[in-house]
């Protein structure tokens, strides 16, 4: 216990300061990313042999021999459809199945044929579908290209970094009392080279078979394993994506720095503007310019570093080349060659499939801290937001309910009735969200860890036993997640007679996830723990991934299939949006992070990870007033709306800081559940076609190079340029796209696009802005909870183009459950303005939902003044329809046209 306590307290002692990096490693400290990043760009020692070249319907299989060791490695290529290739290299004879991703892929990639166009002794050139995409194949050196016409779109170890570490029997273990097995293996090694002239000899570097970082060792007991590959990208200057780090949205060239990191960890109070890794990772990178946007996705889940060196390539054209070294596994990466942003948003989508769609309140306002006292604190709390008219949707617990931190429970003193409690806040139509982390306190009285140890479901450290660590319990075990066995009994902890106290509106949130072990090296877990067959080096990045995976499996499973869950996640991996939300973990009350709250969230939307916040007022540290409510005023507009503050902060609720900000709290709340129907629909679309729900501006203005690099303002189809500068006067809001108009959705004033436009601002101002051309639904009955609001009116705001036009959408299901997808019950309708007449028709016939919501005011911008308004409906009647017009901002109100938002119905201005 005094060992607990110390690391506790050096827990709490980091969070007082910005975070130690001697904790974590950088690429030198890292033996593997070392020695490769000590190769140096030239000719491949690979050569494709091209005698070896197999075609079949569903891909070709080449031969590489690696010129020095004369080890052989197995190409794959496939076409896949929607315009993607898949190349994987693994050893031809490896002496031991190298680990290859599963679970993340949510169907094996339907392919397309290739055909072979032309080959001699130098290259086999294939086509990928039409005339003018081609895939060619050097043979020595080994190199591929993907061309359209004449160009040069990408080219595959054209700098010659290649490096593939093969799976070999330690030199010193062999002797003449080598073991059958040993000997077979070494056998098999030997005989991959046979009949070639005489391989150098491998020389052993240091880390190649044990390392130690500070007093942690690592055992390697298969050696050296690592993988590197480098991709050239012509004419590209401009890349994206590779979350998480705490970094622009333009990836930064790391000549001369560290790489950027994708390892899981826990980093307190993390760092901005640097590559260093924190608690989430998706190996997927999107290169832009004017032309083309592609992507690239490497499938590894072991430690991996990124190289990014932009400069000039050949005849001076602007080149970006990528590097990826991992530390085990095998090179398995999908080319999406786009041409458009949002066809690589589909391609990618189509591999790991799309951003869940969530229950609609989980798109409210969540209130958390670390953490709420006791049934009382959370009464008082619940009871101040009605007091202070401030609506939310969810309050959530922290560690700290629960029964010493053992999972699952709570503390009998502190939450005595836990039903009672959750059914106080069911009343009010809220929810509640508790945490459910996987370090499980190893204690023989506490059900959970008894049950995963009589069953065999812990994490094994290296010499076969339980693997231990010290988390927040003390002393705790580490559920095998991998184990498709775990995670169904995971499950069904959620169930309702096993998590006591529970009831629906009780959801989840996994934290420490990466994994969290405080006294493991770089605080997480031992690299040659074991998981069944694999080592722990192998699956780091999917751990968390798959407790999110098992928390959501449970929560639908306890409703009969029936309910959507919503389970926060902290630690991810690609896919990982399938299975909910995501925050940017540990941040600082500080202006920089407020702002770098923005291109995290817009890194992550464009790698399908659209459910993504920061925490309201910082995690660490203690707000000014101004912060706190500029953070609200940001935070309104991102995904996932949550304010949450560390233990030691002093209390930080909305009403705490006087009656003003009170009220621009309050006005912030409110206009995020006004637009809850707009952010509704914006889900459904992207768990429908994986288009990123917060997005860059260069998404939807591929072609204006002025968005390139902006990370301070973003579209959800509304513009928003958050203020985020300490006693702001005023921002420049970039207003993209040529002939296109804007207006401010505040004051309705209208402004063209393609400018940048300085705006004054006080405190109550959010600079946002509505496209012309867009129509925006929204239910201006604000009350105490999203729910509340469920059969309340909307009101349609009609922003009309240049030419007149606006087009929108509205879509309304129950807001909970899977009917939308197995009984069709669900409204999608097209609102359309066009030639003076806004109709709304139905986009899904087949579909059902009954509901009482009517339209009850139309706003048309950039309008002129009609003799009259009629409304006509399918059944032929026809009524006239109160109206006003405002000629100071050419705004036309259309009142009470009472019609039901579910029928068709058209509007007439005459």
């Amino acid at each position: 216990m005094c060992l607990y306590r110390v690391l506790v307290l050096s827990v709490f002692m980091s969070i007082t300061q910005a975070v130690d990096r001697s904790n974590f490693k950088t690429c030198d400290q890292s033996a593997f990313c070392s020695r490769q990043r000590a190769m140096k760009p030239g000719q491949s020692s690979y050569t494709a042999l091209l005698e070896t070249l197999e075609l079949s319907d569903s891909h070709l299989t080449v031969q590489l021999l690696n010129n020095n060791n004369k080890v052989l490695l197995l190409l794959e290529l496939y076409r896949l459809q929607g315009n993607m290739t898949r190349v994987k290299i693994n050893e031809l004879k490896p002496i031991k199945a190298r680990y290859e991703v599963p679970d993340v892929l949510i169907t094996d990639p339907p392919t397309e044929l290739m055909s072979v166009v032309a080959q001699d002794e130098h290259r086999v050139v294939l086509s990928l579908g039409g005339e003018d995409w081609r895939l060619i194949l050097s043979a020595q050196p080994f190199r591929l290209d993907i061309m359209e016409g004449p160009q040069v779109l990408l080219s595959l170890n054209s700098r010659g970094l290649l490096a593939f570490e093969q799976l070999r029997i330690r030199k010193d273990t062999i002797s003449h009392k080598i073991s059958s097995t040993v000997g077979s293996m070494w056998d098999k090694i030997k005989s991959v080279s046979e009949g070639e002239e005489e391989a150098e000899e491998e020389v052993d570097q240091p880390g190649m078979w044990e390392e130690t970082f500070k007093t942690h060792a690592d055992t390697k007991p298969n050696g050296p394993s690592s993988i590197s590959l480098d991709f050239s990208l012509p004419g590209v200057e401009h890349v994206y994506g590779i979350p998480e780090h705490a970094d622009g949205l333009r990836l930064k060239n790391t000549d001369g720095g560290d790489p950027y990191r994708l390892y899981n960890l826990d980093v307190f109070q993390y760092e901005l503007f640097n590559p260093m890794a924190l608690y989430g990772a998706v190996p997927v990178l999107l290169s832009h310019n004017t032309h083309r946007t592609m992507g690239l996705f490497w499938l590894n889940a072991a430690e991996t570093w990124v190289d990014v060196s932009s400069g000039q390539g050949s005849s001076e054209v602007p080149q970006t080349d990528v590097r990826w070294i991992s530390e085990s596994g095998i090179i398995d990466v999908f080319i999406m060659l786009g041409p458009r942003p949002n066809d690589v948003f589909t391609q990618y989508s189509s591999l790991t499939g799309t951003q869940a769609f969530p229950p609609l309140s989980s798109l409210a306002y969540h209130q958390c801290r670390w953490n709420y006292n006791d049934q009382e604190d959370v009464s008082a709390v619940d009871q101040g937001f009605d007091e202070h008219d401030i609506p939310y949707d969810f309050i959530w617990l922290d560690i700290e309910h629960t029964d010493g931190k053992r999972y699952f429970t709570w503390d009998n003193n502190k939450f005595p009735q836990p039903k009672d409690m959750l059914q106080g806040l069911l009343h009010k139509r809220r929810k509640m969200v508790t945490i459910v982390d996987p370090h499980i306190k190893v204690d023989s009285s506490y059900k959970i860890h008894t049950e995963i140890r009589s069953r065999g479901y812990y994490i094994k450290n290296k010499d076969g036993g339980d693997y231990e660590g010290w988390c927040w319990p003390g002393n705790a075990g580490y559920p095998d997640f991998t184990n498709p066995e775990m995670r169904k009994w995971w499950a069904s902890m959620f169930a309702y007679d096993q998590y006591e106290g529970s009831m629906e509106n009780l959801y989840t949130w996994n934290d420490m996830n990466e994994p969290s072990v405080f006294n493991g090296p770089e605080v997480t877990m031992h690299k040659d723990a074991l998981h069944g067959p694999w080592e722990h080096r192998d699956i780091h990045n999917l751990y968390g991934f798959y407790v999110q995976m098992a928390t959501a499996e449970g929560q639908i499973q306890r409703s009969g299939g029936l309910e959507r869950p919503f389970v926060l996640t902290r630690a991810f991996f690609a896919g990982s949006q399938r299975y909910g939300a995501v925050w940017t973990g540990d941040n600082a009350a500080e202006w920089g992070h407020l702002k770098m709250s923005i291109p995290m969230c817009l890194s992550l939307g464009l790698v399908g990870i659209s459910f993504c916040g920061a925490d309201v007022g910082g995690f660490f540290k203690t707000p000014s007033a101004e912060l706190l409510v500029r953070w609200y005023q940001a935070g309104a507009y991102q995904p996932f709306f949550r304010a949450h503050a560390h233990l030691d902060t002093p209390r930080r609720e909305p009403w705490l800081f006087g009656p003003d900000n009170t009220a621009l709290i309050r006005e912030a709340v409110r206009q995020r559940y006004t637009l809850l129907p707009y952010w509704y629909l914006q889900f459904y679309h992207a768990q429908r076609t994986g288009q990123p729900v917060m997005r860059p501006l260069w998404v939807e203005y591929p072609e204006d190079i002025a968005t390139f690099s902006i990370d301070n303002e973003f579209l959800i189809d509304l513009l928003v340029h958050p203020v985020t500068d300490e006693r702001s006067s005023g921002v420049t809001a970039y207003l993209p796209g040529n002939g296109e108009v804007w207006y401010d959705v505040h004051t309705f004033q209208r402004h063209d696009g393609a400018q940048n436009l300085s705006i004054p601002v006080t405190m109550s101002s959010i600079p946002v802005f509505q496209r012309g051309g867009s129509i925006i639904c929204r239910k201006n009955r604000v009350r105490r909870s999203s729910s509340c609001m469920e059969n309340d009116p909307y009101t349609l705001y009609v922003a009309l183009d240049s030419q007149g036009k606006a087009e929108g959408e509205i879509y309304i299901d129950d807001g909970h459950t899977f009917k939308h997808k197995t009984d069709k019950q669900f409204i999608h309708r097209r609102l359309s303005f066009t030639a003076n007449s806004l109709s709304s028709s139905d986009l899904s016939p087949d579909s059902q939902f009954p509901t009482a919501s009517w339209v009850e005011q139309v706003n048309i911008l950039g309008a002129q003044k009609p003799d009259a308004v009629t409304l006509t409906t399918t059944d032929g009647g026809e009524s006239s329809v109160e109206f006003e017009f405002d000629p100071d901002t050419a705004v036309l109100t259309l009142r009470k046209p009472g019609v039901n938002a579910g029928v068709n119905w058209t509007l007439h201005l005459r």
